[in-house]
């Protein structure tokens, strides 16, 4: 009997190890939410399962957000036909008249959404600051959520792989 008890107690802390690894190493899915875009279409995370997606939070008055457009709108134009998507989703305090000048003059090729009343920015673990990115893989879970502007060089790194 007293050879048993170090046994059980060595399987209860590798239990609780592998409990612990499990726990860190799995990805949370991502929120059900279906966007509008500027034109009126609706755009649920669900219809794009299957393909990466960047969910990207931005405002017109953020100076990041607007630094950052060039490489959203080059790595969308070299990964869209890969099975790559953006949704730029305009926090609920911008003007959805400067959204849409700013959609045109800039020529955003990927959706832009408005999160009018900020249910968007809710159910994406309540963003406040933007931009706010977060990459969602093929199954749905988010691969990443980043803070302040993206490096393009490790997102193109991150899509190669998810992709290939």
């Amino acid at each position: 009997m007293k050879a048993a008890k170090p046994l059980l107690v060595a399987l209860a802390v590798l239990a609780m190890l592998g409990a612990l690894t499990y726990a860190l190493t799995q990805k949370p899915q991502a929120p059900a939410v279906t966007f509008t875009t500027l034109d009126g279409k609706q755009i649920s995370l669900e219809q794009m399962r299957g393909k990466v997606v960047l969910v990207n939070f931005w405002a017109t008055s953020c100076p990041g957000c607007i630094k950052e457009m060039p490489g959203m709108i080059e790595t969308y134009r070299d990964y869209k036909d890969r099975g790559f998507e953006i949704v730029a989703v305009a926090m609920s305090y911008d003007p959805p008249n400067f959204v849409t000048n700013f959609v045109q003059t800039r020529q955003l090729p990927f959706p832009v959404a408005l999160d009018v009343d900020g249910a968007h920015a809710r159910a994406f673990d309540d963003v406040q600051l933007t931009p706010t990115s977060f990459l969602i893989g093929k199954d749905g879970r988010i691969l990443e959520r980043k803070l302040g502007e993206l490096d393009f060089a490790r997102l193109k790194a991150q899509l190669d792989k998810e992709l290939s």
